[in-house]
């Protein structure tokens, strides 16, 4: 049987939580939400949700995967045998794939905008220009397929 891989701290631990859970939504959309919302009092909401639905939830994975010590799909078979709850595994793996697909688009385009900022693309740009830049890059053909494929290479990589 195969050794399962670990954590090495409770810090990795937090980081890997942390980066799951901000998301590019928490980053980009943020600010303009809480502008619109009513500012401190949208943060108090969040905060409010993030606390009891989003750390349960959390607390939950964690319980799930460490008493079955299994796979998204694998725990929900040991620990609900012949139960309708695999679904919720194959739901769990499915939406992973989606998002990965979202995300590695997206870091293709921060791959190629780092690219350009250190070939001092941008010098000189209105904010309209390079607001051209960026779609004159994703309509592009061959451009976000390479750097999509480079942005996978580098999460194969690092994963």
């Amino acid at each position: 049987m195969l050794k399962r891989e670990s954590f090495a701290s409770s810090v990795g631990v937090i980081a890997a939580a942390a980066g799951s859970a901000v998301g590019l939504g928490n980053i980009w959309r943020f600010p303009y939400i809480t502008g619109q919302g009513g500012g401190a009092a949208f943060i108090i909401v969040y905060l409010f949700f993030i606390v009891f639905i989003g750390m349960s939830c959390l607390l939950t994975e964690f319980l799930i995967g460490r008493k079955s010590r299994s796979d998204a799909i694998g725990a929900f078979l040991k620990l609900a045998p012949g139960k309708p709850w695999v679904v919720g595994g194959w739901i769990v793996i499915v939406t992973v794939i989606l998002i990965f697909s979202f995300y590695v688009v997206i870091f293709g385009w921060t791959l190629d905008y780092l690219v350009k900022s250190l070939l001092n693309a941008f010098s000189g740009l209105s904010a309209n220009e390079i607001g051209q830049v960026f779609t004159t890059t994703t309509s592009a053909i061959y451009t976000p397929i390479i750097y999509t494929f480079l942005s996978l290479t580098f999460c194969g990589g690092f994963v």
